[in-house]
């Protein structure tokens, strides 16, 4: 077989399903904190509560209501995602592979404000994080399970070391996915061309290899 020149193609950047879930997300995550924050201020962990306007219920039978409503909203998306992530090679093409070097490397750059961006194209620093915080959902997932049905999960409380350990960890589970978002948020705004190419798809330019038999 002899290798042909490759000919140049338009393919979209990010697929239909990753676009749909991507703000399907941003609705059922903002749901989710606003009225997970109702619920905590009922029964805090820490020395402060969440202003009222910003949670979302009105008082606790509300907060747990609008709660337990978004996380099958979120559930659903997430399973979808998760499955088509899989089998189309979204997550093995585009999540990984990254090593400790890599994200050092890329950190550094990020820092002194060399790092290149290509839509379509995740750094290591960007590949870590996206892997990070579908497992601090998943630590979510189950710290959350063990808070609402504790007597059904109670081999998940005892994991976590008690009901009193699973809420910190679902607090700080919680956080870590918030300052996800906020460090996703100012990329967003340093680079605006990314979140048009969430809108729209995009197109870039990618070359394949054809052969002759």
């Amino acid at each position: 077989m002899k290798p042909q020149p490759s000919s140049p193609r338009k393919r979209r950047i990010h697929a239909w399903p990753v676009r749909i879930c991507h703000w399907i997300n941003v609705l059922a995550m903002t749901g989710m904190v606003m009225s997970g924050w109702g619920i905590y201020n009922a029964d805090p962990i820490f020395a402060f509560t969440f202003p009222q306007n910003t949670t979302l219920g009105g008082w606790l039978g509300g907060n747990i209501a609008w709660h337990l409503a978004v996380m099958w909203l979120m559930a659903a998306n997430a399973l979808f995602y998760l499955l088509w992530g899989m089998f189309s090679g979204h997550f093995r093409r585009d999540f990984f592979p990254f090593t400790l070097r890599s994200v050092w490397r890329d950190t550094l750059r990020a820092l002194t404000f060399t790092l290149p961006h290509k839509l379509g194209q995740y750094n290591a620093v960007q590949k870590l994080m996206y892997s990070g915080v579908l497992l601090l959902g998943l630590l979510l997932v189950l710290s959350g399970l063990s808070i609402w049905k504790p007597v059904q999960f109670s081999g998940l409380v005892w994991l976590f070391g008690g009901f009193d350990i699973a809420r910190y960890v679902h607090f700080f589970a919680m956080s870590g996915v918030m300052l996800f978002v906020v460090i996703h948020v100012l990329m967003v705004l340093l680079v605006p061309k990314t979140l048009v190419a969430m809108l729209t798809g995009g197109k870039k330019t990618v070359t394949e290899e054809s052969t002759d038999e």
